[in-house]
């Protein structure tokens, strides 16, 4: 399989339906497919789910698009940092929707749907409110939380390169979702540093093959 390789993110975006489940990588902002999220705000999707490890950071990226009002529900692990007030202001209005998953039950969670994984137990959160109204089995003598995969309409990553096939390389923590997301996902964008001719990239630094990736554009040149 070969993706696609997008003149512009505006390109990248099309099609994106209202109402989409849309997977976001990065790691505060590192690895934050900024790009792709300018131009998802331009093309005007809306009453989307967003999973993403953070609920957006000042008010760049994923704060911009929950600033637009056009995110139903977020899926995220820390929804509160110092400059989250984006996601504060409209949690506190009743304005957003959120569901809190623990950092690695939201890795895990999002892999077992790309491994066609039905569901699975994990002991991380049982006891607490999260597990509240879940299914819980006692194994070893430790109480596990039965968790369920999260899928995604779309995956927005962020790579360092790409050769024309769309194999991607991932440069150090900004690596962090972006593997599992590209697995998640019905289609999958990635905007990257660089696009390269395919044979170039030594196959032992691809992470995400081809085969996940559908779509993948370059990231305007920072000044």
């Amino acid at each position: 399989m070969t993706a696609v390789t997008c003149t512009d993110t505006d390109e990248a975006v099309h099609g994106i339906q209202d109402g989409s489940t849309v997977l976001v990588g990065g790691f505060g902002m590192a690895g934050m497919p900024v790009d792709l999220i300018d131009a998802l705000i331009r093309q005007g999707a809306k009453d989307l789910t967003v999973v993403s490890n953070n609920a957006g950071n000042g008010d760049t990226g994923l704060a911009a698009l929950l600033a637009k009002g056009r995110v139903r529900k977020v899926i995220c692990s820390f929804p509160r940092q110092t400059d989250s007030w984006v996601f504060d202001e409209l949690y506190r209005a009743g304005r957003i929707e959120l569901e809190v998953v623990p950092q690695g039950n939201l890795a895990e969670r999002m892999r077992a749907a790309g491994a066609g994984i039905g569901a699975f137990y994990c002991p991380t959160g049982a006891g607490t409110l999260l597990a509240e109204g879940k299914e819980t089995r006692e194994i070893d003598g430790r109480t596990y939380v039965l968790e369920y995969p999260i899928k995604g309409d779309v995956a927005l990553i962020g790579a360092h390169r790409a050769d024309r096939m769309g194999n991607l390389v991932y440069r150090k923590t900004a690596r962090n979702f972006g593997p599992v997301m590209a697995t998640a996902a019905t289609t999958v964008i990635a905007q990257v540093r660089e696009i390269v001719e395919t044979g170039t990239l030594d196959p032992e630094t691809v992470v995400t093959p081809s085969i996940y990736v559908d779509r993948v554009v370059q990231e305007a040149a920072r000044a």
